[in-house]
């Protein structure tokens, strides 16, 4: 019998860390090669690593939240022969160590491992170990039998329906002055810190200003109904990112990142956006690159595309990474204004606030106009307020006459 150590590889990216999500196995499952043995996250980016041989797995490394370093060894698996190019192969002690462990009751898999071997996505994957969840006894309506969030909500709404009255009877008993400890792992704790890095780092300076979408959204709709059926329909979004490439043309100080380590400010010619995306999991931040080049039609299909990946936890790396300026919204929920935390190291957010509509003086009389408000913020170490503020009046003049958008020069 041979012992495998399977390591942390190379994920790429320069990354030299990553952590631990969720896992697919416990001590004593026998797997095949190619099976589903951890997810782990790096920059927002779940990635699956599969079993490169069959065997029993014996050792577990890490629990999830765990940031392992690339090279340290993950799972090690007993098996019956070597193999030139896989995993390195441990040595006798190491594996007598192993089995000793296995049957330590310290060393034993902790209740967040999950060891369903059901088709379903990282996110999925992860949110069902967050709520104590066996994959295996949720049905999937997914391709192939995929258990999907649907599917999730439906299994804890049948749960809750079974259990309603024992939970009452319990908090009528108990009280309700438990504390729930929650441990903050994979994405949440990646948003933790990155928006920690961003707080601590940079020094904020936010601007509002109202806009009046009115014509705007008699163009989008005039659009829509001449396109229906032709793919994603056009919301703000995609007249917002127009906006915003004309904007940093004469503000190319906005389409930047700051190496305040360096101190350099790189800017960019490209504008590659980022769009923040709402998901189970968290905020994630896809990146639509290009958007210079591309119309309303190809940017609101790209968003879109985006908007789904993130959400079923499909994006790549390259598609959550790079970015040089961000535009977050929460649309419906966008309330009248907001401070938008800089997705470091950018230097500026754009920040939409719902649509209402609202009395505006105009031609001597007040009349009801469609009213937004953009909420945006900037790295007041290299953006003074006076060049913040029209870099926003442009696109405010921009969405208010949108025909602008649309000249050639």
């Amino acid at each position: 019998m041979t012992t495998y150590a399977v390591r942390l590889p190379d994920i790429g990216e320069g990354i030299a860390e990553a952590e631990i999500v969720a896992w697919h196995v416990a001590v004593g499952d026998v797997v095949k090669m190619g099976d589903a043995l951890v997810d782990v996250m790096t920059d927002k980016a779940t990635v699956e690593l599969p079993s490169p041989v069959a065997g029993t797995v014996s050792w577990i490394g890490g629990e999830p939240g765990d940031v392992v370093a690339v090279g340290s060894e993950l799972v090690r698996l007993d098996v019956d022969g070597a193999r030139p190019g896989d995993a390195p192969v441990v040595d006798a002690p190491v594996a007598a160590v192993a089995a000793e462990q296995a049957t330590d009751p310290a060393t034993l898999p902790s209740p967040f491992h999950v060891a369903s071997k059901s088709l379903a996505a990282p996110a999925v994957r992860q949110r069902a170990a967050d709520l104590g969840v066996d994959l295996a006894t949720v049905p999937g309506s997914g391709p192939d039998g995929r258990v999907v969030h649907r599917d999730l909500d439906e299994f804890l709404t049948r749960s809750r329906r079974a259990t309603g009255p024992r939970v009452a009877a319990h908090l009528n008993s108990a009280g309700q002055d438990e504390v729930e400890s929650i441990k903050i792992i994979g994405l949440r704790r990646n948003i933790a810190q990155r928006m920690q890095t961003a707080k601590a780092r940079i020094p904020h300076f936010t601007y509002v200003e109202e806009v009046d979408v009115t014509e705007l959204e008699r163009l989008r709709a005039e659009l829509n109904d001449e396109s229906a059926g032709e793919g994603n329909k056009l919301t703000v979004l995609p007249f917002l990112m127009r906006a915003i490439v004309r904007a940093v043309r004469d503000h190319p100080e906005m389409n930047a990142r700051f190496d305040d380590d360096e101190g350099v400010v790189h800017r960019y010619k490209a504008v590659h956006l980022g769009v923040a995306v709402q998901t189970s999991a968290g905020l994630m931040v896809p990146v639509v690159r290009h958007v210079e080049a591309r119309d309303l039609w190809n940017s609101a299909d790209e968003v879109g595309r985006l908007s789904e990946g993130a959400r079923a936890a499909t994006l790549h790396l390259d598609e959550l990474t790079g970015s040089t300026i961000t535009l977050t919204s929460l649309g419906r929920l966008g309330g009248v204004a907001s401070t938008p935390i800089i997705n470091h190291p950018e230097v500026a957010v754009i920040g939409v606030n719902k649509i209402s509509v609202r009395p505006v003086w105009r031609d001597g009389a007040f009349v009801p106009r469609q009213m937004m408000n953009l909420s945006s913020s900037f790295d007041h170490r290299v953006i003074d307020g006076a060049d913040a503020a029209e870099f926003i009046q442009q696109i405010k003049a921009l969405i208010e006459t949108p025909a602008l958008m649309f000249i050639t020069e």
